[in-house]
């Protein structure tokens, strides 16, 4: 996508509506990473606006975070202990924080916001040098089941009708970058707004196969927060890697 940069599918008009669509399974994830992170320290990549940091945190658990979208900060500082929380603002691929963890985690696809295999492997051992010995990494991702839809790699679907607003999901896809451009397109009488996202998906044999270059192992691999078993027709795939 020309011009495209990341952060741009994070600025302050999406920041404010962001928690307007609850998933629904924000909280079998902080039950699920709860135990994993144990006393703590935990470190969320992609930290947003705090959906799972913060009742996270509420389990005594330190959560520091990181995030490239200063407004999707604000928003979390904007919330009930959100001002306790150590946010770093940067590239995640980078890790740059001090000090090593008990639990690193990523959620909601956001890993695949590094748009290269490179950027994506650095992450993984930018991860292994903050985990400690008995750490463990988490990484919520989708299957790219949407292959199966394309038509000449791309695709246009409805996501809402209305009377008075329009919402498109248009998607064009790379096979050779591993990458898809991707705008949710909204049509009103107020105009035409767009939000786009740009994402480098891999699949769960790929990550698999970066944790060892950094030096990790896949321990669980599940399709769901509540331990539903990961299988050949999942669309979400959530792997957690150790030493």
């Amino acid at each position: 996508m020309k011009s495209y940069e990341p952060g741009m599918s994070f600025d302050e008009a999406a920041a404010r509506s962001y928690d307007d669509s609850q998933r629904g399974d924000e909280g079998a994830a902080v039950a699920f990473l709860a135990p994993l992170a144990r006393s703590g320290p935990a470190l969320e990549f992609g930290i947003g606006t705090g959906r799972i940091a913060l009742p996270l945190a509420t389990h005594g658990i330190r959560v520091d975070g990181i995030d490239i979208s200063p407004a999707m900060v604000d928003q979390l500082r904007a919330k009930p202990g959100g001002d306790q929380l150590s946010v770093t603002i940067g590239d995640f691929a980078d890790v740059p924080v001090p000090g090593d963890y008990r639990l690193i985690y990523v959620v909601f696809n956001t890993f695949f916001n590094l748009l290269t295999q490179a950027d994506q492997v650095r992450c993984f051992e930018n991860v292994a040098a903050h985990l400690r010995e008995d750490g463990v990494f988490v990484i919520e991702a989708y299957v790219p089941a949407f292959l199966y839809r394309l038509r000449n790699d791309q695709y246009v679907d409805a996501e809402s009708i209305q009377v008075d607003e329009v919402r498109l999901d248009v998607l064009r896809h790379d096979m050779a970058t591993q990458t898809i451009d991707e705008s949710h397109v909204t049509l009103s009488s107020a105009g035409v707004s767009l939000n786009p996202v740009v994402q480098r998906y891999a699949w769960p044999s790929e990550l698999d196969l970066m944790a060892r270059i950094a030096g990790l192992r896949l321990r669980e691999r599940w399709s769901g927060w509540s331990r539903e078993p990961f299988a050949s027709t999942s669309s979400n795939c959530i792997s957690v890697y150790g030493r």
